[in-house]
């Protein structure tokens, strides 16, 4: 029993959000903009998100819910750039 005003938390099942189904994607910053706003792309798709959540820069690769930035991924494997469709350097 819960009482007025407490939240009820929910577990994660899976992998998308409980909230709306939603699944979080990785997304290269392109370019920060004024307001806590950036440029991200993936696959070719460049989209304004919010980073207020968020300490990056341009360059670094961000796990984006909900057009939100919600953490910095510090170190991105080779396989999660070719998910983002970027080519290796030859």
């Amino acid at each position: 029993m819960s009482g007025r005003g407490e939240q009820t938390q929910r577990p994660c099942l899976g992998d998308v959000c409980t909230t709306c189904s939603d699944e979080a994607v990785p997304m290269r910053l392109v370019k920060l903009l004024p307001g806590e706003l950036a440029l991200a792309e993936a696959g070719g798709a460049v989209q304004e998100i919010s980073v207020a959540l968020v300490s990056a820069e341009a360059g670094d690769l961000v796990l984006v819910h909900a057009g939100e930035a919600i953490a910095r991924i510090e170190h991105a494997a080779a396989q999660t750039g070719a998910e983002l469709g970027e080519v290796p350097d030859e």
